[in-house]
């Protein structure tokens, strides 16, 4: 999904407001240098008169002029350094201030975004993804494969938990590799505490490094907010987190099942992943809830689209939370 203009117009006015921010910082380094060395003014006042003679002289056809003005201008502005340098300033002190000097904090080199104008879209998109605190861990390269032991097997398949996840791991990364050109939607399933909601953030985390946007709602979270806009009409915050929440590129909706569940709630699901589906935005699932019982919860239509659109990835193993609590306290 493209920046919404209101998106990029908040980006454009920061870097606004870093030009005026910084143009000030010039104005005044050179206030104090023009105070603290009257010479450096004299030096300037030199340059300008100069530039109006040489010019004069230009426009009279005098072709000698603008290889001399060179000279002295060269002359001058060494002068200046020179200044600076033996009263212990750096000799760039009153050159414009920049904070990305490749684009001139205008976001834009030539026609292209900037490298900065990338990474201000990227940190829009995660103070916008509903994440509250991204752990810093929530990468696939902290991702340990060794708490998905190979001596645990699904009753179901006969599969090991760790050949189960090397497989699921696969398919994430594909998901992430062709986001935007092939349309995939993931169901993760599983007891408490096998890394469903890690999984998911590292994902996310992925998906907004490359400049698409993420929603995420913790099941609860993602019914309160449709349920304010189905009844309270003038919220207009709710309604606007709505309109994203179908739109955005990748919607996580974390441990299903968690909030209260009633008529209204199942039809409300159904409506979003089946308009997701429609307009194909991925969406990821995360549940802690059996296939069987995500039927009977939310109805044989949901339970239709998610088992024939969604790549259903069933995670097994111990709470890595205690594990991980375990091997602290062993550790120290």
């Amino acid at each position: 999904m493209a920046l919404k203009n209101s998106q990029y117009y908040a980006i454009m006015r920061k870097y606004e407001r870093t030009r005026l921010k910084n143009h000030d910082i010039q104005t005044a380094r050179y206030k104090e240098i023009y105070e603290r060395l009257p010479e450096y003014k004299s030096l300037d006042d030199s340059i300008s008169i100069l530039s109006v003679q040489y010019g004069k002289k230009l426009l009279n056809g005098d072709e000698r002029a603008l290889s001399s003005l060179k000279e002295e201008l060269d002359i001058l502005r060494s002068s200046k350094k020179g200044l600076l340098t033996s009263a212990g300033y750096p000799a760039d002190y009153l050159e414009p201030v920049y904070d990305c000097p490749d684009c001139k904090d205008t976001g834009y080199i030539g026609s292209e975004k900037c490298h900065c104008f990338r990474q201000a879209v990227i940190q829009l998109l995660y103070n916008q993804s509903n994440i509250k605190e991204f752990p810093t861990e929530a990468d696939f390269d902290h991702f340990d494969l060794d708490f998905y032991p190979a001596s645990l097997y699904d009753k179901t398949t006969g599969r090991s938990a760790r050949a189960m996840m090397e497989d699921t791991l696969k398919i994430c990364r594909r998901f992430i590799d062709t986001f935007g050109e092939e349309f995939r939607n993931l169901f993760f399933y599983g007891s408490v505490g096998v890394g469903k909601t890690f999984l998911s953030t590292c994902i996310a985390r992925e998906i907004m490094n490359r400049e698409f946007s993420v929603v995420y709602f913790s099941a609860p979270q993602l019914f309160n907010t449709l349920a304010q806009t189905k009844f309270d009409k003038n919220d207009t915050d709710a309604k606007n987190m709505a309109e994203y929440i179908y739109n955005c590129d990748l919607l996580i909706i974390d441990d299903l099942g968690s909030e209260y569940t009633n008529a209204f709630i199942a039809a409300q699901f159904f409506t979003c992943i089946n308009e997701r589906l429609i307009h194909r935005r991925s969406t990821i699932i995360s549940t802690n809830l059996s296939l069987e019982s995500l039927a009977d919860l939310y109805t044989e239509r949901s339970f239709s689209r998610i088992t024939s659109s969604y790549a259903l990835l069933k995670i097994i193993g111990d709470d890595i939370r205690i594990k991980k609590k375990l091997k602290h306290r062993e550790e120290h």
